[in-house]
């Protein structure tokens, strides 16, 4: 299983598959074919059927225009085998002769993949990749999860948890002082300054309650207006995680330490889900994004609140199991309705599962690792215009 590194990614928005996956794979191209007189990049399945809404070919030709001229071609009626975010780059000369031909795969949080070839090039850092394998080692040796993600990771972890931390916080702020409406066609007045606003208002539950829709709202808007933030585990899920830590940094006076704790716990269960089964919203649905986003930030209060090994997986189980079935549906192929909205309900999804796990001892008869199978099976099983492709659901009945 990678490093956190892997999970937790820096950038810009609006979407880690069809924004960050792309420019990604377009550099890795570029370096190889820098004499190249043109480009032409296809497009596939998920990533042409929404990558006009999502910026894929702004973040393609960001990379590749300042170079040589580029073609893109949609082909949003062709789902590759592999993963339904295909891509196929190729490079010809200026005599027309083709140089190079690269067929690479989104594969979600911003990573990529080809088959038979890992596009990170990094290797594995952690020897156990389910949580029952997980629990059963920190409990035989007395260690809690983020100490398990220390002795995996190494000292240097805390350093970029750190920066995703900084991040996250800018995010929330830069988005709680921006007012407007989001870019694209639906016009999307931006809301988590109001809820802001309105939530100071109020006392005690209902003022908590509308805090973390705000800095949710904040994160996602960023997010769909091309900020700076990070994958959480994807950008169209990366309000759910920071509304959950900022508001308890915030309002419970938490240590950055403890933070970065709980950031890392988080991550551990993100990851195992990334391994397991997907984050990509084009290949599960949003379950694999809001879904896994809400588990992890399900953990990361648990944690925070002083929850047991089984009180914290249990967490993290409903935060999961609760959203499965979740389609991706985004209308006009925006990450905006229903994403931001999602984000916000999740984050307070994520409150609720750590105060009914605190309530229990722990035990449940559904384990974290058997939602995570069931959720990869329960995407494989939806139609295809439930994920990501803008052909169903509330993408379809909109207007």
């Amino acid at each position: 299983m990678k490093s956190l590194t892997e999970l937790y990614r820096i950038g810009v928005g609006p979407s880690s598959s069809h924004t960050m996956g792309p420019r990604n794979a377009a550099q890795i191209f570029l370096e190889r074919n820098m004499c190249a007189g043109r480009f032409v990049v296809t497009l596939y399945g998920s990533l042409a059927a929404t990558g006009k809404g999502h910026m894929t070919d702004w973040a393609i030709k960001e990379v590749l225009s300042p170079h040589s001229p580029v073609e893109i071609i949609w082909k949003p009626d062709i789902f590759l085998e592999y993963h339904p975010n295909g891509m196929k780059f190729q490079a010809y000369d200026d005599k027309g002769k083709l140089m190079d031909d690269w067929l690479v795969f989104s594969v979600g949080g911003g990573a990529i993949s080809a088959p038979g070839m890992d596009c990170t090039s990094s290797s594995d850092v952690y020897d156990l990749t389910t949580m029952t394998d997980i629990y059963t080692w920190c409990k035989d040796n007395g260690l809690s999860y983020w100490e398990y993600v220390n002795l995996c990771e190494g000292d240097g972890i805390w350093d970029y948890l750190r920066k995703v931390w900084d991040v996250m916080k800018a995010a929330v702020e830069r988005g709680l002082e921006t007012e407007g409406v989001l870019p694209g066609s639906l016009h999307l007045q931006r809301k988590s300054s109001s809820y802001y606003i309105k939530a100071m208002g109020y006392k005690d539950s209902l003022k908590s309650r509308g805090l973390i829709f705000s800095y949710a709202l904040a994160v996602s808007e960023e997010n769909a207006s091309g900020g700076l933030i990070v994958t959480a585990p994807t950008c169209g899920s990366c309000g759910v995680l920071p509304a959950v830590l900022y508001h308890l940094w915030k309002s419970r006076n938490f240590s950055e330490g403890r933070i970065l704790k709980a950031l890392a716990t988080a991550g551990l269960f993100g990851n195992v889900v990334k391994h397991n089964a997907s984050i990509s919203g084009a290949e599960v649905g949003c379950q694999g994004e809001v879904g896994v986003a809400c588990a992890m930030a399900s953990a990361a209060a648990c944690q925070l609140f002083g929850g047991s090994l089984s009180q914290i997986e249990y967490a993290a189980e409903m935060g999961l199991e609760h959203h499965l079935g979740m389609t991706c549906d985004p209308v006009c192929g925006l990450v905006q309705i229903p994403c931001i909205e999602r984000n916000a309900h999740a984050a307070a999804r994520a409150f609720d599962a750590n105060i009914y796990s605190s309530f229990s001892d722990g035990l449940h008869s559904v384990s974290f690792d058997k939602v995570v199978a069931v959720m990869k099976q329960t995407g494989y099983d939806l139609p295809s215009v439930y994920k990501e492709t803008s052909e169903g659901g509330l993408a379809k009945y909109y207007r």
